[in-house]
């Protein structure tokens, strides 16, 4: 017995520990050293390319840190997976919180990969004004989905974003597309007229609406229900089955009154229940006809142009919005301005005004 052996057996002798116990605890201190190790954005890039749900992790962890380093990185790992993407189907789902997107989503997802197809969720869950926090719980609530090898979840905090979707959820699709997943699901924060961002991001966007709940009304105004292709009536199951044929009939009526669309798509109403696996396959199907006409009148291709203007644009204002509150100069005059603000001794419009004059001098 070598001299590592005998520490070993001294160890275990004196603390009574099991040798299953030390192969745990090496096993922990592995995990955590491999944790600790950085790699490259050609490692990072090859595992993506493989397929590795692990390295596909650590790239939306790269390019959602705010660390400046790591900004260089994870925009020469986001051009170097530009040439890598494989196509695929981009699907936004919205809905208010209870109207049971998570479990939409898990059935959804398990279906097609019963069909063959990789299946990426981009859950994105609302973060506290106060703490920042956010419980990124979407994992837990789909412990089937979570399970299945060709399926990946990854749920991200919305942060300071409006619109329902995180500022990276743009550069994780393009990290998913190169890892090679057919479907792209993104389920929005859901908090109602505001999910307006993931519109610009996909190719088909999902309204999953309740009936019961006085949400008919909703379908008679403008807003969000005007940017979907299609409405979910989902828990369409047991006693509320009647009302939700009720609200397919009042929702169908409503979208007469929105002008048409340009892709010359006509939204459709479906009867869904998650739970019970109802009504999935004709979700699917309905896409699958969507994503075919789109096609043909070459929409589909048009609306990923649009896509990409507008991702630029949005980006020139998130890094410009950035560089002005990091800017150390800005952010003590900052403080000046709303101590005077504070004091009544300038308005809120003058105090902008003149920490944007001093950044402009500062470029």
């Amino acid at each position: 017995m070598d001299k590592k052996q005998l520490n070993k057996a001294a160890l275990q002798e004196k603390e009574g520990i099991s040798n299953k116990e030390i192969t745990n605890e090496q096993a922990i201190f592995n995990l955590k050293k491999n944790r600790q190790k950085h790699p490259s954005t050609e490692e990072l890039l090859a595992g993506i390319i493989a397929g590795n749900t692990a390295a596909l992790s650590r790239g939306i962890t790269l390019i959602e840190s705010h660390n400046v380093a790591h900004k260089v990185k994870a925009n020469a790992l986001i051009q170097n997976c530009l040439e890598h993407r494989k196509p695929s189907i981009r699907i936004g789902i919205t809905g208010v919180p209870g109207v049971g997107k998570s479990t939409f989503i898990e059935t959804l997802g398990t279906y097609l990969t019963m069909l063959g197809k990789k299946v990426a969720v981009l859950a994105v869950d609302p973060s506290s004004s106060l703490s920042k926090g956010s419980i990124l719980g979407d994992k837990t609530r789909m412990d089937t989905l979570v399970k299945n090898p060709n399926a990946f979840i990854r749920p991200s905090a919305a942060g300071n974003a409006l619109g329902g979707v995180s500022r990276h959820t743009r550069e994780a699709i393009t990290l998913c597309e190169t890892a090679g997943y057919d479907v792209i699901l993104i389920e929005t924060v859901g908090v109602g007229q505001s999910e307006t961002s993931v519109h610009s991001m996909v190719d088909f966007f999902l309204l999953l609406k309740l009936a019961g709940a006085g949400d008919e009304l909703q379908g008679i105004k403008r807003g969000i229900i005007e940017m979907a292709d299609a409405i979910i009536i989902n828990k369409a199951d047991g006693n509320n089955l009647t009302a939700a044929k009720i609200a397919k009939v009042e929702f169908n009526r409503a979208l007469h009154f929105y002008p048409a669309k340009t892709s010359g798509w006509t939204p459709q109403v479906v009867l869904c229940s998650a739970l019970e696996n109802k009504g999935i396959d004709t979700t699917w199907n309905l896409i699958s006809d969507y994503v075919r006409h789109a096609n043909k009148e070459g929409y589909f291709a048009k609306k990923r142009q649009e896509q990409n203007s507008f991702w630029l644009l949005q980006t020139i204002e998130n890094q410009l919005k950035d560089r002005f509150f990091q800017d150390e100069v800005i952010a003590k005059e900052l403080k000046i301005q709303l101590e005077l603000i504070a004091a009544n001794k300038r308005s809120p419009f003058a105090a902008a005004e003149f920490l944007l004059d001093l950044h402009k001098t500062r470029v």
